[in-house]
């Protein structure tokens, strides 16, 4: 080996002792990497109030006319006039339809005149009779003549009764060719136009008149809720009707029950197809704002049933699966997933049957990011309206936020 050899391979080798050096020194002059766990989520929560509420039923049904006929042609003729515009509102008594009125002007002056005719038969039996009558006295007649008068003076009389009763049906018939509205109310689209012929020998409607002021709501129950209600309260169905107890009603955009009514009827038995009792309600409806055939949304207090409960906002109540639950903060500020029953709803709360008690921190803010078993960072809010009793001191605060 030449010494020019010896040099390069000495040279390579104290540079590769050098980068052998630099890469185990160099990490020990850095600051080694460490985790650092993210700080828990923040969340709201809230204590669960105790009020006194009323136990409810929510029911749905349908709105009804309080008043409904369809005009009909109860003579038969020529449709003369339409004296309304399709859809007026109408007072009762208003002149509607006018049938052809001449032939039965006509039918009446004749049983009229017919009432004259037998009038004057039966004056002159009747005069006939009592000259009869003398003469058999005077044995100048036979009693033949004056049975014969006595019968022809039955028979003027009853002949007289039939015509009065031919004219006052005469009178009825003209009467009917003018249709007018039965009750106040609105007034649908005209069904026959003038010209018509209308009421020969067939059901010839004519218009219907609906009354919606007031307006009713037909809703049902079904017979577990019945039966639990009937066991709770002691009341049946016909005394409840008596008592007008009263009722609420939403439509499907208004939020709540905003309507106030009264329960006006109750079924007499329960339908054995639905397993259901029919129920009604009847509501004031001066604006005509509620239509008939709408879907109903419908709140009945169970009388008696007032009780002091514990409600919580109806934000913080999560479904799945198993049913119904809350997260709670624990002392330790650690979630714990709550089951719960369910009662009423009170507004923007519900009530808690069971699951939950009085001083338990609920959460209603910030649910996705709380997770069971986790830490979180709770913002406590006393809830509107609770009482100095269900608020925690200062020092049970700081004790339950370590």
């Amino acid at each position: 080996m030449t010494v020019g050899n010896s040099r390069s391979l000495c040279g390579r080798g104290r540079s590769a002792a050098i980068i052998l050096l630099m890469i185990l020194f160099i990490p020990g002059c850095g600051e080694i990497n460490t985790f650092v766990p993210p700080p828990p989520p923040r969340v709201t929560v809230t204590q669960p109030i105790r009020q006194p509420v009323t136990e409810y039923l929510e029911l749905t049904g349908n709105t009804q006319a309080f008043n409904t006929v369809q005009l009909v042609a109860r003579v038969q003729g020529y449709l003369e006039k339409v004296l309304f515009q399709d859809g007026d509102q109408v007072k009762k008594g208003q002149l509607l339809f006018l049938i052809q009125q001449d032939t039965y002007e006509a039918k009446l002056q004749q049983a009229e005149a017919q009432i004259l005719q037998e009038k004057a038969s039966l004056d002159h039996a009747q005069t006939e009779f009592i000259r009869f009558s003398g003469l058999l006295k005077q044995n100048a007649a036979a009693q033949t003549d004056v049975d014969n008068w006595r019968f022809q003076r039955d028979n003027a009389r009853a002949a007289v009764v039939a015509a009065e009763a031919n004219r006052d049906l005469a009178k009825l018939d003209l009467s009917y060719t003018r249709v007018t509205a039965p009750f106040d109310g609105r007034i649908g689209r005209r069904l026959k136009d003038p010209g018509n012929l209308v009421g020969a020998g067939e059901f010839t409607p004519l218009a219907e008149i609906n009354q919606v002021d007031p307006i009713y709501v037909y809703f049902t129950i079904n017979e577990m809720e019945l039966l639990r209600v009937i066991h709770k309260t002691q009341i049946d169905p016909g005394e409840a009707e008596r008592m007008k107890i009263p009722v609420s009603l939403g439509l499907a955009n208004e939020t709540g029950y905003p309507h106030q009514g009264h329960l006006d009827f109750t079924a007499i038995e329960v339908t054995p197809t639905t397993g259901t009792l029919l129920l009604r309600g009847i509501f004031p409806n001066s604006d005509g704002m509620i239509l008939p055939g709408l879907f109903a949304r419908v709140r009945v207090p169970v009388v008696g049933t007032q009780k002091t409960a514990l409600l919580i906002p109806e934000v913080a109540i999560g479904y799945d699966q198993l049913g119904s639950y809350v997260l709670v903060v624990g002392d330790k500020n650690v979630v714990e997933r709550r089951s719960v029953r369910l009662g009423t709803q009170v507004e923007d709360r519900r009530v808690i049957e069971e699951g939950l008690t009085d001083g338990e921190w609920v959460i209603v803010s910030g649910l996705l990011q709380a997770i069971p078993g986790n830490p979180v960072a709770p913002n406590r809010q006393s809830p509107p309206g609770a009482s100095e009793s269900t608020r925690p001191s200062p020092d049970e605060a700081r004790e339950r936020a370590r």
